[in-house]
């Protein structure tokens, strides 16, 4: 009876222990997801504040008291922020279409195919990681600039069509797949390429929907290279677009108006994350798992 008793009582400190830890594990991510949501709340905030009121304002509040949308009519009409998105649409898709078919070619050549020094060579290739960006940027812009493609949509594609880090991933999660469907394959005739359709792709299908939208999210933020290769504005993209509009749009002092151009150049990425951000995660995590 006294052991019954003993094992009960253990039971219920361990419920409540149990219980203390969840509490707090949620407070402390209550706590964290306002510290990484409030920036986003405050760029927001002011950009419906007008200019005046803006200024006005000795000690910052956390609401509009008179909420303006011209801020946003002034970013379309400043500066063309219009062709700016044109021009990031344009680069993004183009880059990320050509960079998975590249990412998925190579990454099934590396985990399929069986050719003469292929582990040295995926070796080489990984050690390519560790060359720092700056350095490769240096080359990307003597070469591009000899070859007289400065201010070019093309100068902007070629550097960014191929990724060492997507390649590993998706051969990584190519790997995984039993190489008994392989050979089944094989001995019923199916060439290398439309395995690699028929099997391959759709089986890591979540992994490829991952490295697309990171590659967008990348290419959408790009801001080094096309600050470095363009110095028309006809190329601009919205990531250095924001660079003229604070020199050549609003003006350094014009902060709600700056806020609104950067809330309505972010909107496309957040949507974009809130929708796939389940298949990011998945991807991600299955890229992470060998066996």
């Amino acid at each position: 009876m006294d052991t019954a008793i003993d094992y009960r009582k253990i039971e219920e400190a361990s419920r409540r222990r149990r219980r203390i830890v969840k509490v707090l594990t949620y407070f402390f991510l209550t706590v964290w997801g306002f510290m990484v949501l409030f920036p986003f709340y405050w760029m927001v905030l002011t950009s419906f504040k007008s200019y005046g009121s803006y200024n006005s304002e000795y000690v910052p509040k956390f609401y509009a008291t008179n909420p303006t949308t011209q801020n946003y009519r002034d970013a379309f009409t400043a500066v063309p922020l219009a062709r700016y998105f044109g021009n990031t649409l344009i680069f993004t898709l183009i880059t990320t279409a050509i960079m998975l078919v590249v990412a998925v070619l190579a990454a099934f050549a590396f985990a399929r195919l069986n050719f003469k020094g292929k582990n040295l060579l995926f070796g080489a290739f990984l050690s390519l990681m560790m060359i720092p960006n700056e350095l490769v940027i240096i080359t990307n812009f003597v070469t591009i600039t000899n070859l007289g493609l400065r201010n070019t949509f093309t100068g902007l594609i070629l550097p960014s069509v191929t990724s060492v880090f997507y390649i590993y991933l998706l051969k990584e999660n190519f790997e995984q797949i039993p190489d008994e469907l392989y050979k089944a394959a094989k001995v019923d005739g199916t060439s290398d390429f439309k395995y690699l359709t028929r099997v391959m792709i759709p089986i890591c299908q979540p992994t490829i929907v991952t490295i697309v939208i990171l590659k967008v999210i990348e290419c959408w933020n790009s801001y080094v290279w096309p600050r470095l290769i363009t110095d028309d504005s006809a190329y601009f993209l919205v990531s250095n677009g924001i660079q003229e509009i604070r020199e050549n749009g609003f003006g350094r002092e014009n902060i709600p108006a700056m806020m609104a151009a950067v809330v309505v150049i972010s909107v496309p990425l957040i949507i974009i994350f809130l929708i796939f951000h389940k298949k990011i995660m998945a991807g991600v995590s299955r890229g992470g798992t060998k066996g």
